[in-house]
């Protein structure tokens, strides 16, 4: 019952609250990335969301677009600005992800949307990460954060599926606050290089 009908009731409730108490601190971020990053505020991606449809999720800028000298864009680690590590390491560049909740492309808690191209690397238990849809944060997510390798991260969001209640949801909410307030297993500038080399060596 609560996965199929209460789960998105909640979304929306604390999505639209959140975005209500929160406001005061999106404009104050929207005005300094404005500067910063020469009026580029958002950062848009295509997402692989419930039974893998494609989304576009929605953040906070935190890299520029510098580039080599071929033209091609930097690595993720070498373009991500002074301002971008910060509202990384204390989560506000996911804020915007609100108004993805509040679209129904995604929820607060659940597996988080990987890239597109990490699809083909999947098991078929790993796959059962897109029978829900993706959340702002999850299971993983108070597990370590980023701090887990990708296997361990990936059996995490299999088991949330398998196991979702309304006590686990808050229980994953809470640890979500309590780990951001102190910034706990946060690496804000890892290379999340594990699934691109995953990836190659299968087309090898």
């Amino acid at each position: 019952m609560y996965r199929n009908f209460f789960k998105r009731k909640l979304d929306l409730i604390v999505a639209s609250m959140g975005l209500v108490i929160v406001s005061p601190v999106l404009l104050i971020v929207i005005f300094i990335l404005t500067i910063s990053n020469k009026g580029k505020v958002f950062f848009s991606q295509e997402r692989p969301g419930l039974n893998e449809k494609i989304f576009r999720v929605i953040k906070f800028r935190s890299m520029n677009d510098k580039r080599d000298d071929q033209g091609n864009l930097l690595p993720d680690w070498a373009r991500l600005t002074p301002v971008g590590k910060f509202i990384r390491a204390a989560s506000i560049d996911e804020i915007p992800q609100l108004i993805n909740v509040l679209k129904g492309e995604m929820s607060l808690i659940g597996p988080r949307p990987l890239l597109q191209r990490y699809l083909s690397v999947y098991t078929e238990r790993e796959k059962q990460r897109h029978t829900v849809r993706p959340g702002i944060t999850g299971l993983a997510q108070i597990s370590g954060r980023n701090a887990l390798d990708w296997d361990a991260r990936l059996e995490m969001d299999v088991c949330y599926t398998e196991d979702i209640t309304f006590t686990g949801d808050i229980k994953i909410l809470w640890n979500t606050i309590i780990n951001v307030i102190k910034r706990k297993g946060v690496i804000a500038d890892k290379q999340e290089n594990y699934l691109d080399n995953k990836r190659k060596n299968q087309k090898k």
